[in-house]
């Protein structure tokens, strides 16, 4: 099952189910009239969306165009949104960009931050910043969104949780992180809204790409329309989604509609850092790593951050070549105050 929602004028959107083709789309305001009231009663609206989902493919279900750019972020805001950090191996390369040694426990305990969840930008909407030199940076992820989930639950138990998975572009601001965590307080300007693909796809849509709390996929960015990376989300992720959002609720429960991000899908080669695709490897889910390796090479970084006008997108196609959550195409603009 895939699903959306469309823009309208209110803060919420409506949610449709799509085509697994990504072409149609079928209205579903009598089921639920937004992504988070069917989130509220899973157990019951589940099954309705899913017989939408049915008639969808064989034609016995009323539809309309579905067009990507008509989509706000499945849920254009939610309770929670909390960001790990399960590819340590980007983890320990940002770090030492910071020139910042990173502890061992990095590989057993989860790092995870809570973004703000207030707003989210649409998978077309623009980056606004108001300065270059903030360090405008993309970070492709993943993303899940669960059901209630109880204080303390196991692994398995949050694993079963996952009712939704996404893609995001977690937006960061490289030039303001460094002065900010220095204060010992967590991230907060340097962590603008973060933007989510079109659609939300069903565990059991993924088919055999995902297994055990992972998606077993390359996540593919572009950068002004040259690839950037198509590092592979089931490889390198130290932490699955199950141990993250047990990690989360650890000592608090999650409500449904909580977002839970996977942090920058990182690959390694041959036990170190990666390589630029046009070098043959998986490239890059941010620049801020190029960059590290740029230095750890030649003493400098020499890729710039984003400038206004750039252009990034974030996709994942199937073993097929088809699209599966439709994709995330952000311009960056400059914010210019009314």
């Amino acid at each position: 099952m895939k699903l959306a929602t469309l823009k309208n004028s209110t803060r919420d959107g409506r949610l449709v189910v799509v085509s697994r083709d990504l072409t149609r789309c079928s209205e579903v305001g009598h089921i639920a009239r937004t992504l988070q009231n069917a989130l509220d009663d899973w157990e019951h609206v589940a099954p309705r969306l899913e017989r939408v989902a049915e008639g969808l493919e064989t034609g016995a279900q009323p539809t309309a165009r579905f067009h990507e750019h008509d989509a706000t972020s499945p849920l254009p805001r939610a309770y929670a949104w909390a960001d790990g950090s399960a590819y340590v191996n980007h983890v320990e390369l940002v770090r030492k960009a910071r020139n910042a040694d990173m502890p061992e426990s990095f590989w057993t305990d989860p790092l995870m931050y809570q973004g703000g969840s207030d707003s989210f930008l649409g998978p077309r909407d623009p980056i606004v910043a108001a300065d270059e030199t903030w360090g405008i940076d993309m970070e492709a992820e993943i993303a899940v969104i669960v059901d209630d989930v109880p204080m303390g639950a196991s692994v398995e138990e949050a694993r079963d949780a996952i009712k939704l998975v996404m893609l995001v572009n977690d937006v960061s601001l490289r030039g303001l992180i460094p002065s900010e965590l220095a204060k010992g307080f967590g991230f907060f300007q340097s962590k603008p809204s973060s933007a989510f693909s079109p659609v939300a796809v069903s565990p059991d849509e993924l088919g055999d790409a995902w297994k055990d709390g992972k998606l077993h996929l390359p996540l593919l960015v572009s950068l002004n329309g040259k690839a950037f990376g198509r590092a592979d989300a089931g490889i390198d992720m130290t932490f699955d989604f199950g141990q993250l959002i047990a990690h989360a609720a650890k000592t608090r429960p999650l409500v449904a509609g909580t977002i839970i991000g996977s942090g920058t899908v990182s690959n390694k080669l041959d036990g170190g850092a990666g390589k630029p695709v046009s070098e043959g490897g998986a490239g890059y889910s941010c620049i801020a790593e190029l960059r590290t390796i740029e230095t750890i090479s030649t003493g400098a970084p020499k890729t710039p951050f984003m400038k206004f006008g750039d252009i990034v997108r974030i996709e994942m196609k199937d073993k097929t070549g088809h699209s599966i959550f439709g994709a995330i195409e952000q311009t960056v603009e400059k914010y210019e105050k009314d």
